[in-house]
């Protein structure tokens, strides 16, 4: 039988994570009348890419363009190179950092596309995205070795959301200097919707098999020669899973942030949103919201979205109230006797 990995989180029964601190090592059960702990979330690795790091203070908005005429939802089809191009003006003005561009619909609706017809798409929309901002941060959502191949020089990051269905794409992420995305599917094959999915009859079972495949998955990439820092590891909500999954999944990030290196959580108007709320795709913004949320609280620091400025201020929100960030400006209240544990600066 496989060994099961320890898991640390916040619910279940599992303990949480602090940072080591004198003050909030105190035993739980002590006394009362000494006073509240001081509680610090988990500290996650960093993202380095391209000497731009993003950590706990300055969490990343990897923002969405797809390349292509069905996308699940409405709002973000760029089949023409033109409204790709005003999508990408609108999310770098709202703040992204990074931008992940696919040419392939996740789910098996719509046509087949191949390598050839994934490259036509993401190949021009590439080399215009360097022209026009050559200090962005680009990543290549695809699953095949031979379109990575194609956009060498092109991109920073590989997303490798089918978790490895072509071994050789991780090679050429290491070749190219590109991060990587290791990703957890359940070991579906790409474009596969998940039907009667089953991860064991415990309810963290399905969190024991994302938490090891990562693990696992990051193993291979730095045995490969990918640097820890560019490395991200992605639970891969709704791929493989179902709804009862994909939250379970979430509420356990910090499992995940656990391994040691960064991680990315996109979450943005999945259908487990949707199914949460009985929401279509138009009307999940506030659900996607509220899990990035609990997840940036949770130690995630990639998040890929649709809406990029709202999430930016989620997540400059959370990373103040974990006290990851000072506020942007703090003066209510302030007065000469004010103190730096006050907030005066």
């Amino acid at each position: 039988m496989r060994a099961r990995p320890a898991l640390r989180g916040t619910g279940w029964g599992l303990p949480p994570v602090c940072h080591d601190d004198p003050v909030s090592d105190r035993d739980p059960a002590a006394d009362p009348a000494q006073g509240p702990t001081l509680v610090r979330p988990v500290a996650p690795a960093p993202l380095v890419l391209r000497g731009r790091v993003f950590d706990a203070a300055r969490p990343a908005v990897m923002a969405i363009i797809n390349r292509t005429p069905d996308s699940f939802w409405e709002g973000n089809r760029h089949a023409s190179l033109d409204s790709a191009m005003r999508a990408l003006d609108a999310a770098m003005q709202a703040g992204a950092d990074l931008v992940d561009v696919g040419g392939v619909r996740a789910g098996s609706e719509g046509g087949v596309v191949t390598a050839e017809l994934e490259i036509e798409r993401v190949l021009p929309f590439l080399q215009r995205v360097r022209s026009a901002y050559p200090e962005a941060l680009v990543s290549l959502d695809t699953w095949r070795a031979e379109v990575a191949r194609a956009a060498a020089g092109l991109v920073d990051l590989v997303n490798d959301t089918w978790a490895g269905y072509e071994p050789e794409l991780l090679d050429v992420a290491v070749a190219q200097g590109a991060g990587y995305v290791v990703s957890h599917t359940g070991g579906r094959a790409p474009r596969t919707d998940p039907v009667d999915v089953n991860y064991g009859p415990e309810e963290l079972d399905v969190v024991r098999d994302v938490v090891a495949t990562l693990a696992a998955g990051a193993a291979r990439a730095t045995a490969a020669g990918m640097p820890r820092e560019r490395v991200l590891l992605d639970p891969t909500l709704d791929f493989g899973k179902t709804t009862a999954h994909s939250l379970r999944v979430l509420r356990h990030t910090e499992a995940v942030v656990d391994l040691g290196f960064p991680v990315l959580q996109a979450l943005s108007r999945k259908d487990f949103v949707g199914e949460t709320l009985d929401l279509p795709a138009d009307e999940r913004l506030e659900g996607s919201l509220a899990a990035t949320a609990v997840a940036a609280w949770l130690g995630a620091t990639v998040f890929r979205a649709h809406d990029v400025r709202a999430t930016r201020r989620v997540l400059d929100m959370v990373a103040a109230i974990r006290g990851d960030r000072p506020p942007a400006r703090s003066e209510r209240g302030i007065g000469p006797n004010s103190l730096a544990v006050d907030g005066a600066r």
